[in-house]
């Protein structure tokens, strides 16, 4: 559901010794929700959000905030929107000289109006808040890069902002740990919903985030619109922004992405196809990097596991973070209920079992045959309303 309008980009344009970065870029980022900035390296994603944040002024064109225009706007009207505005730096940016407790306390104490009392009573919601009390005597360099995330995300969110930028989050993570930053990010966001603009080059894993996705290439936003909308495009410029980050099969899992997935079912939708899903509620939540690790477990797993079943032939992919599917070409409903079962009995393992209760997670199964001619999106809703067995 599209939300209202927080900020409004309005043909804004940027050059520097005679090289347009921004040319005329018009976009929305809507309030409440996370928003996707992609584009490559050095074509202006930064650049955008100093001009937001109002580090730098355009050339022409305008920006308004919260239906206030940055063009008549007074200085005492713009500090107060600065005001309203938190950004999570790339590298973190925390100071090696101050413990956790004192990095989180920093923006608090850099603005008057807040007693001491008052500042304590800050740092610690949010120290328990994002799990820090364990760490919040320390100082950066003695917990761990994750924790360090964590720190600067509780530093972001200390003036309780309306909107956070944040600028790159995942550069330089390994896979494991750029779903761990993603998934934070998410999460906080379910629980204090604030809006969120993140500039990211990790295409597919923000498409599981974000609501809304914009492409800025060349100076120009080439896209705006779901990631869903994205992956089903028919422009050939967005392919490598789809297709050349994204995997076909991982080759770790054995599990299709959600675009290999659309294909799939496109090609066999001609036919009654039979579709299982598995929502495995809860990983969104893990947050931390021993648990992305046990997430990684589960999915080989269970990518292992589908790849030994021989009753038919199965496509598995990952729709989403939380929704695992599996599409049976010509299925009948012995064969759905035979992979249903075996699935089961797959969660039910020892093993498995031990990672979702060490996690708390659970497994809703659905199983559905799809008449032919069907929508993916409508066969994926009564695919996942149908589900009977709840582990």
């Amino acid at each position: 559901m599209i939300t209202p309008t927080l900020i409004h980009i309005d043909k804004l344009s940027k050059s520097f010794q005679g090289r347009v970065i921004l040319d005329e870029i018009s976009l929305d980022i809507h309030r409440n929700q996370i928003t996707a900035l992609i584009g490559k390296s050095g074509v202006g994603k930064s650049v955008l959000i100093k001009h937001i944040i109002g580090l730098i002024e355009p050339d022409a064109g305008d920006i308004v905030f919260d239906g206030q225009s940055y063009a008549t706007m007074s200085r005492k009207d713009f500090a107060a929107i600065k005001s309203r505005c938190s950004y999570m730096f790339q590298n973190n940016a925390l100071f090696d000289s101050l413990t956790v407790y004192e990095n989180i306390a920093l923006p608090l104490r850099e603005r008057a109006g807040f007693s001491t009392a008052v500042i304590a009573e800050k740092v610690a919601h949010r120290v328990a808040q994002l799990e820090l009390a364990e760490v919040q005597h320390l100082y950066p360099k003695q917990i761990s890069g994750g924790m360090q995330k964590r720190v600067a995300l509780a530093r972001a969110l200390i003036t309780e902002p309306e909107i956070i930028f944040f600028d790159e989050p995942t550069t330089g993570l390994d896979p494991i740990r750029k779903n761990t930053v993603f998934t934070m990010i998410h999460r906080y966001h379910q629980e204090l919903n604030f809006t969120a603009l993140i500039i990211t080059h990790d295409v597919p894993d923000i498409f599981y985030i974000a609501h809304q996705v914009h492409i800025l290439d060349q100076g120009k936003i080439i896209f705006s619109g779901s990631p869903i909308e994205l992956e089903r495009s028919t422009d050939t410029d967005l392919h490598q922004y789809i297709h050349g980050h994204d995997l076909l099969v991982d080759e770790l899992t054995g599990l299709h992405s959600r675009t290999e997935f659309m294909r799939a079912y496109a090609a066999a939708q001609h036919d009654t196809v039979g579709l299982v899903s598995m929502q495995i509620k809860g990983l969104r939540a893990v947050a931390d990097y021993d648990g992305q690790l046990t997430v990684f477990a589960l999915r080989q797993a269970l990518g292992r596991f589908v790849g030994s079943l021989s009753e038919c032939s199965v496509f598995p992919a990952v729709f989403s973070q939380e929704i695992f599917l599996l599409l049976l070409p010509l299925a009948t409903a012995s064969q759905l209920e035979h992979v249903r079962t075996a699935l089961k009995s797959f969660f039910d393992q020892p093993h498995v079992t031990a990672l979702r209760e060490r996690n708390k997670i659970s497994i809703e199964l659905g199983c559905a045959l799809v008449p032919p001619h069907t929508a993916a999106c409508a066969a994926l809703k009564d695919t996942l309303a149908s589900c009977e067995i709840v582990l």
